[in-house]
């Protein structure tokens, strides 16, 4: 008998019949022989109608209050799912983020997991119930409100719960058959991977592929617990994520996946005074607002002028704060104006091989020269290369990318099978 746990997506969840579905999945695994855990998304897009009517109440709700609102669609999800299973003929026990034990910091809205005590959890599989557990929340560990861990928590969840209990495997069920080379919806020749390392997922997720959160691929990496990318909605394989590029037992293929983003924006820092210390001063404003940025370019300063110019990307969601603070030590850094720019798309190609694989570059740059995309930024990594682009022509790029490197494939096997792809 194995313990595994098992993650559905809102999109698996988004009906009565979704949740019949999910309910009968779940109690054959059990039958199976297996001790089941279950983590679930709210219902479709319960999360997001949840956000519109808290905007339309007040435009800035408190976050505690949020927090306790947003919560509210997974619990509706977690008590439909185990009254399902008990019409199966099988007992499950439903139970809150904090009822399972998943503590977190006290950060409202993008909460992090500290530590999870699940002792309920292994209560109920001791007395052979399957228990569901409502995702994306947890109970702070020094103020004890409720807290949710953002978009796409769930997985977190799942994996943290998987590593808790020492489960054999954490399965994701979405709607895609698992991961693939490049999004379905752009690109309907994706071909499955039939595995993945920690270290391209956590590539892929970071560079915009959203079959799986970054946050989770870290949690999973960092306890060895091997995930399961699954659709809900057919028996099909999937992806195991998992093991390292230094394990001698895996073959790392060149080319894993073409990844992209649309969430970003680029701000330029104009005339920014070209002497040691500058820089140090805008990342510091940025930091201490708490702005995560991605690509850095700086240019060379112009002749006789001794300025130059510093480029940054960002989350689009956080642009107007990062103009504010930067707006506010202009006089002490000294540059001249900003420039904010939301029409642009990042466009990555991952792949553990290509370090050890001369000519990657040349040919993803001659791909997207033969597409006629012009480039604004580069940044690489060892598995990675990373350009921005201009929104509007990112699809026609991750299409030329994706058939530049042969990972179009002859089946059609890039189902999507519900709407969002979480």
């Amino acid at each position: 008998m194995g313990l595994v746990v098992q993650k559905y997506g809102g999109s698996s969840v988004a009906d009565a019949a979704g949740i019949k579905r999910v309910a009968k999945r779940i109690v054959d695994s059990r039958k199976a022989g297996n001790d089941v855990v279950v983590v679930v998304s709210a219902m479709g897009d319960t999360t997001d109608e949840l956000l519109d009517l808290a905007q339309e109440v007040s435009p800035f709700p408190p976050g505690r209050e949020m927090d306790m609102l947003l919560t509210a669609g997974e619990r509706i999800s977690m008590a439909l799912l185990a009254m399902a299973i008990a019409n199966l003929g099988h007992e499950a026990r439903s139970f809150t983020g904090s009822q399972a034990g998943v503590i977190t910091d006290a950060v409202h809205g993008k909460a992090r997991i500290i530590d999870v005590t699940p002792g309920r959890i292994r209560d109920a599989l001791d007395e052979n119930a399957i228990a569901i557990v409502a995702g994306f929340q947890g109970v702070s560990q020094t103020s004890k409100d409720i807290t949710t861990l953002g978009r796409g928590g769930s997985d977190t969840t799942a994996v943290a719960l998987a590593a808790a209990l020492g489960a054999d495997v954490c399965e994701i069920y979405t709607d895609v058959d698992g991961v693939f080379t490049a999004d379905p919806r752009i690109v309907p020749s994706a071909r499955r991977l039939e595995h993945v390392t920690y270290e391209e997922m956590l590539e892929l997720a970071a560079c915009g592929a959203k079959v799986l959160m970054l946050r989770c691929v870290e949690y999973g990496r960092r306890y060895g617990v091997p995930i399961h990318v699954r659709s809900s909605f057919s028996p099909r394989p999937g992806t195991i994520v998992s093991g390292s590029m230094e394990d001698p037992n895996m073959e790392n293929a060149i080319i894993s996946g073409v990844a992209h983003d649309r969430s970003e924006a680029k701000l330029t820092v104009v005339g920014v005074p070209d002497v040691p210390g500058k820089a140090a001063e805008i990342f510091e404003a940025v930091a201490t607002a708490g702005i995560n940025i991605d690509m850095i370019v700086q240019n060379v300063s112009t002749a006789g002028s001794g300025r130059t110019d510093v480029s940054f990307t960002l989350p689009m969601a956080e642009g107007a704060t990062a103009v504010n603070v930067l707006t506010a030590v202009q006089e002490r850094v000294g540059y001249d104006s900003l420039q904010y720019d939301d029409q642009i798309g990042k466009l990555s190609l991952i792949g553990a091989g290509m370090r050890s694989h001369p000519g990657v570059s040349a040919q993803f740059f001659k791909a997207l020269s033969e597409a006629g995309i012009n480039i604004e930024m580069i940044s690489t990594s060892e598995i990675r290369i990373s350009v921005v682009t201009r929104v509007d022509s990112l699809d026609d790029a991750v299409r030329a990318v994706h058939t530049a490197f042969d990972l179009d494939s002859s089946e059609d096997e890039a189902v999507v099978y519900g709407g969002t792809g979480r």
